[in-house]
């Protein structure tokens, strides 16, 4: 996949619950899904499940799809990154950023699969992330306050050290409509969010009593 251009926002939902993804997904609002193992887990689904959420999910309009790899050293990893790859062509894979993760991502980034690591808590990760070639990286916002982290410094230099490489930061844990503008005016492009936060990103009060009052007028005229 090639790099994302920062001046094209672009959001994802990040659940599995599966009702709430598709109303989504057909809205438009969402460029595609984001998932990890903790997340099935909440909404009952099994590993079992990823082919048909995969389909399901290009069905209803997405055009990415992130499924999480799972294993006990670089080697597990990487075999079930390649399993996951083989769901699909808008499939893209997360990898822990650990050691392993990191030595598996090089080997799937090598046989052209889009990799994204995830749980990514320091600037000096997402710079070895951006060296191997990853097509994305996740830090987590809320998380990194939540840990006493200067998240609002250090995801800007996170992408920072990532400009030019072709990997991209896509932001996580957002927990308000307010931290997503706060890290776009940071110049991050790319984020996923549960879809309540998402619901929430459309809605304001003078909109819809904006809306109801122009409704009204045109019944009044005979609309």
């Amino acid at each position: 996949m090639s790099a994302h251009a920062v001046g094209a926002p672009r959001l994802y939902v990040d659940s599995a619950d599966t009702e709430r993804v598709g109303a989504l997904l057909r809205s438009g609002l969402v460029h595609g899904v984001t998932t990890n193992p903790t997340i099935l887990e909440r909404h009952g689904h099994r590993a079992a499940d990823l082919p048909e959420l995969y389909r399901r999910w290009v069905e209803e309009g997405a055009r990415e799809v992130f499924f999480q790899a799972w294993g006990e050293d670089a080697a597990e990893l990487r075999a079930c990154a390649e399993r996951i790859a083989g769901l699909g062509e808008r499939v893209a894979v997360k990898i822990p950023a650990t050691p392993d993760g990191f030595a598996a991502a090089a080997a799937v980034v090598a046989g052209g699969t889009p990799v994204l690591l995830t749980a990514v808590y320091s600037v000096a990760q997402a710079l070895a992330a951006a060296s191997i070639g990853v097509a994305y990286i996740a830090p987590y916002l809320g998380r990194m306050r939540d840990a006493g982290m200067d998240a609002d410094a250090m995801i800007p230099a996170m992408q920072a050290v990532c400009a030019g490489s072709g990997t991209n930061v896509l932001l996580a844990s957002l927990r308000t409509p307010d931290d997503v503008v706060a890290m776009r005016l940071a110049g991050i492009g790319l984020f996923t969010a549960a879809p309540d936060v998402l619901d929430e990103m459309l809605r304001h009060e003078v909109s819809a009593s904006s809306a109801a009052e122009f409704e009204a007028a045109m019944r009044r005229i005979g609309g």
